[in-house]
Formats: C-alpha cells, sequence, structure tokens
C-alpha cells in the first residue's frame, strides 16, 4: 500500500507520551509541513503558535480544562502531559477561517504520524480565544485580534499502544447518481 496512505488510515490519537521534548528536527518538519495545508485560495491565512515552556503549557492545560461541558478533575490534563503544544489560530477576516485552520490541524497530525510523533487534537481553542484572556494573548504574542483559536495539538513520542480503529461506519459513503 502507498505509505502516504497507510499513514492516513493508521493515525490514532495518543494519549500518553513520553517524559521527553520532541527533538527540534521533528518539531521542523511537523511545523513546516502544516504550512503547506489547503486553504482557500492558497491565502493561508492560520497561524501556528509553538509553546514548549512546562509552565505555559501548565497553565494552558488548566485554562483548557475549564471550558470542559462537564466537571473533570483538577489534576486532568487536557493535554495528556505533551511537552509540545501547537495551536491553531485563523484570521476570521477570510470566509474560510474555520476550514483553513481544520486543514492545518488535519496536516499537522498526519505528518507528526508519518515520523513517529504522537498527536491529539484538541479542542476548545475557539472558546479560550474568544475571551478576554484570549484577546489578551494574542494581543501579548503580536497576533491581531481578527485571528480565533480553531484547535491544539498535543504532540510528543507515545507512551502507548497506538489504538485500534474503530469500524467504519456503513453508511459512510453515499453515491448518488
Amino acid at each position: 500500500m502507498n505509505q502516504t496512505i497507510n499513514d492516513l488510515k493508521s493515525r490514532r490519537s495518543i494519549r500518553k507520551f513520553k517524559d521527553k521534548q520532541i527533538s527540534d528536527e521533528d518539531l521542523k518538519t511537523i511545523l513546516e509541513t502544516g504550512t503547506y495545508a489547503p486553504t482557500a485560495r492558497g491565502m493561508q491565512s492560520p497561524k501556528i503558535v509553538v509553546i514548549q515552556n512546562p509552565e505555559t503549557i501548565k497553565e494552558l492545560s488548566k485554562w483548557n480544562r475549564s471550558y470542559f461541558p462537564v466537571d473533570v478533575p483538577e489534576d486532568m490534563d487536557p493535554f495528556y502531559g505533551a511537552k509540545t503544544i501547537l495551536i491553531v489560530l485563523a484570521d476570521s477576516k477570510m470566509p474560510t477561517f474555520v476550514e483553513d485552520g481544520a486543514s492545518v490541524l488535519a496536516v499537522l497530525v498526519n505528518a507528526a504520524h508519518a515520523i513517529g510523533v504522537g498527536s491529539c487534537w484538541i479542542h476548545r481553542a475557539r472558546d479560550e480565544f474568544s475571551s478576554e484572556k484570549g484577546k489578551a494573548l494574542l494581543k501579548k504574542w503580536g497576533i491581531p485580534e481578527s485571528y480565533e483559536g480553531i484547535g491544539h495539538v498535543a504532540l510528543g513520542y507515545p507512551d502507548m499502544e497506538s489504538p485500534k480503529p474503530l469500524p467504519r461506519k456503513e453508511d459512510y459513503i453515499h453515491y448518488v447518481d
């Protein structure tokens, strides 16, 4: 089977990472690949924010956890102990900013898998960056306020076996004459 097809079909969300930072080379490969994600009219509206500072990740984890729809334990880490967190933002001035950002997220997780780095796409970035705290962070980071959170990617070397895929639903594909 073609390696790209195999990688796309075998990628799974990893929710347990080794206590080890990913290499700069692996990070650079994942990030560069993410910049080649399809975006409307090739406008490249998303931005990828890289966080590797443990204290910043701890604060982001607590913040992200506060948006869970149910009460979760205070020690629950929505980033699963990952040492690198990517935040994908996209410029809401573009009518396809959500789709563009989602495209980048999909490419990032697949690029990670292709080189042996585990990943998990994490939600709630939209809630975070539409808040006053989120707007203040954008300003601090020098990112225009028109950018909205699309999602996070937790990255690290897997410390678990890749989960087995769920069966594909029977009506996933629908042909029309």
